[in-house]
């Protein structure tokens, strides 16, 4: 008997051993990412794969890429996006990472917008002005889901006139299509009811080194643009449009990031605590022109960003600062990313003179953003 018990103990073992794991490729578990229990709150992840091998995982909590994983120049396939292993730390701990953020990317001067002569109070989150649509904005909000493709995902949000304070009933949908050429194609609607604004982005922070332990000024950059939004201290676009050419804004030519973010003697640098800017594309809104492009040399990893919007804020992760603990167990540190988001620039609604973001009932908003990924042999 006792061997017979033994036997069964030892087969149970090798199960056990040999069961199947059930992570991505990039090593999250899809049962960590489940909470809820109905439409409006059912939270997963979903995995998108490519014929060559790519993976990128997504979250409809917050419309969240999660991880993205592609070959170096050795073949050897690295996550090159911070994130969290589970639902809860996204949901528990304050951040952008891989997000969709709605209704309005980036700052609104004093959470202050006016439309046809009512002026509106919206939430005030950072240095008194309204930061990625407030503290409960859309990448806190849970999208519903539906897997068109192995390849592609679509999210919707229906979020209600009066959300944040923004007028209007909107219905938002995201797509992410993951190409054969190593791409994330995404496209961004909305429709509204009433007369609101829009403006919408993905907030992925890239490490194309694959380990974010290490910080990612050690990568080049090149941005399509000729000038620049400036801000003051408070990180507000001051109304004003300068050229790059002659400071350390100009990307004109790929450069690496680290060579003068700090050279706080330009105001600029000091006032964003390193690059934490709007750039004015010089892609005129053509998908086809190159807006950006960042590669890290140790790895041979680049993305190449397209978009149809005017502008694209590049922030250097200069609030990261090691008290926020990711996938893996790696603690974030200062600069150890680098985001490219593409959008209207910063406070339109209150700047007349730049690219409008209202939308019309009747209207469709449409934005577009397409991450490429290259590999530098």
């Amino acid at each position: 008997m006792k061997t017979n018990l033994l036997i069964a103990g030892l087969a149970a073992l090798m199960l056990t051993a040999c069961a199947p794991d059930n992570s991505t490729k990039s090593g999250l578990f899809p049962d960590n990412f489940k909470s809820g229990t109905n439409d409006n709150d059912a939270t997963a992840l979903y995995v998108l794969t490519n014929a060559k091998g790519m993976e990128v995982c997504i979250t409809n909590f917050g419309g969240r890429i999660a991880s993205v994983l592609v070959p170096d120049r050795n073949g050897v396939m690295r996550d090159v996006v911070l994130g969290f292993d589970s639902i809860q730390d996204y949901k528990n701990i304050h951040s952008d990472f891989g997000a969709t953020i709605g209704r309005y990317a980036n700052r609104i001067n004093q959470g202050k917008i006016t439309i046809d002569g009512k002026e509106i109070q919206l939430p005030q989150n950072n240095y008194g002005h309204c930061l990625h649509g407030g503290p409960e904005g859309w990448q806190y909000k849970v999208f519903k889901a539906t897997n068109v493709a192995p390849n592609e995902l679509e999210l919707t949000l229906d979020s209600p006139d009066g959300d944040a304070n923004f007028p209007g009933n909107v219905t938002a949908k995201v797509t992410f299509t993951l190409t054969d050429d190593n791409a994330i194609d995404i496209k961004y609607t909305a429709t509204t009811d009433a007369k609101t604004i829009i403006n919408m982005t993905n907030h992925s922070y890239f490490n194309l080194s694959g380990d974010p332990s290490t910080p990612a000024t050690d990568h080049l950059l090149y941005i399509n643009a000729s000038n620049y939004t400036p801000v003051d201290s408070t990180f507000m676009t001051l109304g004003t449009v300068e050229a790059v050419e002659g400071t350390p804004m100009d990307f004109t030519t790929a450069k690496v990031i680290g060579d003068e973010i700090d050279n706080f003697d330009f105001e600029q640098l000091k006032n964003g605590k390193g690059y934490d800017h709007n750039w004015v594309l010089d892609t005129k809104g053509d998908v086809t022109q190159l807006a950006a492009k960042l590669v890290c040399p140790a790895t041979g990893i680049g993305v190449e960003v397209y978009t149809n919007e005017p502008g694209i804020q590049v922030y250097t992760g200069n609030f990261l600062n090691g008290t926020v603990t990711g996938k893996g167990g790696i603690v974030y540190n200062k600069r150890a990313s680098v985001c490219l988001e593409t959008q209207h620039y910063p406070d339109s609604p209150n700047k007349p003179q730049w690219p409008s973001v209202i939308l019309e009932p009747g209207q469709t908003y449409h934005s577009e953003c397409i991450y490429k990924f290259t590999v530098e042999k």
